[in-house]
């Protein structure tokens, strides 16, 4: 999954937005939302249902932006719209650009690039870094990884399930190309008329590429900005004290200070959009509120990471939610913010678990 309900775990209507294109494509057909630009959607098999993609008009054929998670429904769709009647208008993939590494983006873009014989476009951090999940397909757990989860607080069943499950990525994901064209934060690419920016933010991912056309005024977000929620942004055990967080509202305050209020923005959820900074403004905001809660657990008592959950989330979160990992990579981001601006302490007990206080 990309993306979870907002932080405190409610999905935020963002007042303010306007919706100017309608009701979303079925799988396997497009809409086009600005000229030679195709609004395209698949169905994911997760409780986030579906992603956008969107194909643009590269002169003798599309460059597609993300491909959805592999998945025989996502091949299907991708099928009708290739068909030679089909929505594509029968002409070929000229290649493939992935915002971000995660499965329900990157998924087909290897089978795309082999069966177009086109390039995949990406930042080098998410190639890299998808390279490396991979590659734990199958793998049993890291000792490192199973320690980080006993520290934050899970508990003997938890962690059971967490190394039954370790090693899925791989599941939707086809095998990557063996080579790439490399995406650059300023980078303009020329696809057919028209002229991208290339944008990067952090935080969700490693190196996050939005693409900005401003003859357009077009802004495909990716999971930088949504609508309706909030994109999850979390610690993961290979890097335990990471920030994430922090460079998560430094990549939203970039995106206000860099780019106009103008475009209409062409997220991977939900529908595009105008209103971009007050979409910015709400969630840095939503953050905001969700570490002042979190402050003031800290000061009430010591606190594990799981203890930090009603802080955070509306709804609740045990030892057998489906949600634990994704909370918990989460509530490390916040923590870790607070460490980073010296408002909080840890302290490893005895019993191998992180307890959290409040610094004055």
């Amino acid at each position: 999954m990309t993306a979870t309900p907002t932080t405190d775990g409610r999905p935020d209507e963002a007042p303010g937005l306007r919706y100017p294109c309608g009701e979303p494509p079925a799988a396997g057909q497009a809409t086009e939302i600005a000229p030679g630009v195709l609004w395209l959607r698949m169905p994911l098999p997760w409780a986030l249902n579906h992603i956008n993609l969107y194909a643009l008009d590269d002169g003798e054929g599309w460059a597609v932006v993300d491909t959805s998670a592999q998945t025989p429904p996502a091949l299907d769709a991708w099928q009708a719209l290739l068909a030679p009647g089909g929505p594509l208008g029968g002409r070929p993939i000229t290649r493939v650009l992935a915002t971000h590494m995660h499965p329900d983006h990157i998924g087909l873009a290897g089978w795309l690039t082999r069966r177009f014989g086109c390039k995949l476009w990406i930042t080098r951090l998410e190639y890299l870094t998808c390279r490396t999940l991979m590659a734990d397909t199958g793998r049993e757990p890291p000792a490192e990884a199973l320690r980080f989860y006993r520290e934050a607080g899970w508990g003997d069943a938890a962690l059971d399930r967490y190394r039954t499950r370790f090693g899925g990525f791989g599941k939707y994901v086809h095998a990557l190309p063996d080579s790439f064209v490399r995406l650059a934060d300023g980078q303009r690419l020329q696809v057919g008329a028209h002229e991208w920016q290339v944008v990067v933010g952090n935080g969700h991912s490693p190196e996050h590429a939005c693409l900005y056309c401003p003859a357009l005024e077009v802004l495909i977000s990716g999971d930088q900005v949504l609508p309706r929620i909030s994109s999850n942004v979390s610690v993961h055990p290979t890097e335990p004290d990471a920030n994430p967080l922090g460079d998560w509202l430094a990549s939203l305050d970039k995106l206000r200070r860099s780019l106009p209020d103008t475009p209409l923005v062409c997220p991977s959820h939900g529908e595009p959009f105008h209103g971009l900074h007050a979409r910015l403004a709400r969630l840095a905001l939503g953050h905001e509120r969700s570490l002042t809660r979190l402050r003031r657990s800290l000061a009430e008592r010591p606190c594990r990471v799981v203890d930090t959950f009603g802080a955070l989330f509306a709804r609740p979160i045990d030892d057998t939610s489906d949600l634990l990992q994704l909370a918990t990579g989460e509530s490390l981001a916040h923590l870790n913010y607070l460490l980073a601006l010296g408002q909080a302490r840890r302290a490893l007990g005895a019993d191998g678990v992180h307890r959290y206080t409040a610094q004055a």
